[in-house]
């Protein structure tokens, strides 16, 4: 099932969630614009399926939804997290496709779950919430993982400043291997900067275009 077929009702609640997360954090919301486009483009420079790239785009738009369920106080501290609150934080992916599953009884959003629940696992093993490495992960997780994470390095936050793309690619190509799928990461360090101005196509306007309503 395409997302122009899904059901009005189900169309609905999902807006409702997006609103609410932008409600509750709005900088967890524009993240998740960000990554959802990236990972659709990233999608497609691998090849998938228009289909597929609508699913791993709508699972990275719903992969923070989670974050609603995270307490203020360790939601927005304004410095990095203890390993209590970092244990609490890892919640999130469970909490996330916890939130969106009421859904799942339609194929589309069936669909997206798997790549909401293990986007923070890593190929080595090492990742959470269930330590599953290598192809056990779900191809939509791996995708939404390297951007998740190009992302977060690129943007600045109170307690650091983002960083230079050029320092985001040689820590992606670091870790490709232990924290990310290596085939996902060349693929992205050989597109990402011929999307050049797709990239900026991340606006109000993305995500309501996105989600325009079967008529």
């Amino acid at each position: 099932m395409a997302w122009d077929e899904i059901p009005g009702w189900a169309h609905d609640v999902a807006m409702a969630l997006l609103h609410a997360l932008k409600e509750r954090d709005p900088y967890t919301y524009g993240h998740c614009r960000r990554v959802a486009k990236l990972a659709g483009l990233l999608a497609q420079s691998a090849g998938l399926t228009p289909n597929e790239q609508r699913v791993v785009e709508y699972a990275s738009l719903f992969h923070d939804l989670g974050k609603m369920g995270i307490p203020d106080r360790i939601l927005f501290k304004p410095a990095r997290l203890n390993e209590e609150e970092e244990e609490i934080m890892r919640t999130h992916p469970v909490k996330s496709a916890e939130i969106i599953s009421p859904l799942a009884t339609v194929a589309f959003f069936k669909s997206v779950v798997p790549g909401i629940k293990h986007h923070h696992e890593r190929f080595d093993g090492m990742g959470y919430p269930y330590g599953i490495s290598h192809q056990n992960i779900p191809l939509h997780a791996r995708i939404i993982l390297v951007v998740d994470t190009y992302d977060a390095m690129t943007t600045s936050r109170p307690y650091r400043k983002g960083l230079p793309t050029d320092i985001a690619y040689k820590e992606l190509k670091l870790f490709a291997g232990r924290q990310f799928d290596p085939d996902m990461v060349k693929v992205f360090l050989d597109a990402h900067r011929t999307w050049g101005d797709l990239e900026e196509e991340i606006t109000a306007e993305f995500v309501a275009r996105r989600f325009k309503k079967a008529a």
